[in-house]
């Protein structure tokens, strides 16, 4: 066989596995939209729960979800940055900056379960912060840092070396070099890990149920400020899991409908950092 019908049969697998993964991928999300789609409403997005979560809306999941969210991204985000950068910029390839990557790489697969222990020891009852919104974002921001870590240590290491010599060469200082060129450049690889960092985010279920999410809040429909930061709050994955297992006799449309917004709000925000990410990339000049 000549390597030209070996290239054609390796790319013909890979095609075969791509589609192999993709197509239930696509059935599972068809599904849910089909059955859920009918079922979303703005009485269903901006009510509460009611009739012992058989009916009403998502409200209170939701706006919870976007607390949950900010919070943890406004944590981890510049921690994880100034973690980057100094990692990258500042230190020696020595035994220590080994043990540092090592632990950074241990840190990101480390189960959610695992982070939700330790952030019920860590925030709920070392730190006083009690079971809220506060542990339960510290929790989801320590679980999602290794993520934001390295992928602004790729997009740093993505600027070209002659760009901080230049700058150097120039009279400017590390940091003035990192401020003004590295950072500016590698901004759109940053904004990879964010993109992760949503996504897993929305969807953790065992760090929230054990430092900050409830079965049920009531509060008031429609009302943006809803949730205190020292209190708990609900949230989409933690509402859809509480569906599924714990409500009996609800209306399968109804667990779609909510697996299909938090598919939407997190597409939606994934979008958005996709589309600042290629419209800060096409503003690059080399």
């Amino acid at each position: 066989m000549s390597r030209f019908a070996i290239q054609r049969l390796g790319i013909g697998l890979l095609v075969l596995v791509t589609i192999m993964v993709i197509i239930p991928i696509i059935a599972m999300i068809g599904v849910i939209v089909v059955q859920g789609l009918p079922a979303i409403s703005p009485v269903f997005l901006f009510g509460v729960p009611s009739s012992g979560m058989r009916e009403g809306g998502i409200w209170s999941a939701l706006i919870g979800t976007i607390y949950l969210i900010v919070i943890a991204l406004a944590i981890s985000a510049p921690l994880g940055v100034m973690a980057a950068v100094y990692l990258n910029e500042y230190t020696k390839d020595n035994w220590l900056h080994r043990v540092i990557n090592m632990a950074v790489i241990n840190l990101a697969g480390v189960p959610s379960i695992v982070h939700a222990l330790f952030g019920l020891g860590a925030f709920v009852y070392v730190a006083h912060f009690g079971f809220s919104i506060l542990s339960a974002s510290f929790t989801l921001a320590i679980m999602t840092m290794p993520v934001i870590i390295t992928s602004t240590r790729e997009s740093l290491n993505a600027v070209p070396r002659a760009f901080r010599e230049a700058c150097w060469n120039l009279g400017a200082t590390r940091w003035q070099t990192i401020r003004k060129v590295v950072l500016p450049n590698s901004i759109s690889g940053m904004l990879t890990g964010v993109i992760l960092e949503v996504s897993r985010t929305a969807g953790e279920t065992a760090p929230i149920m054990f430092t900050g999410a409830v079965f049920y809040k009531a509060i008031q429909s429609g009302n943006l400020f809803a949730y205190n930061l020292n209190e708990q709050c609900m949230a989409l994955s933690m509402h859809l899991y509480t569906l599924a297992t714990q409500v009996p006799h609800v209306k399968e449309s109804v667990s779609c409908a909510t697996a299909v917004v938090l598919l939407g709000f997190v597409l939606m925000f994934n979008a958005s950092a996709i589309a600042l990410r290629v419209w800060l990339r096409n503003r690059k000049k080399w």
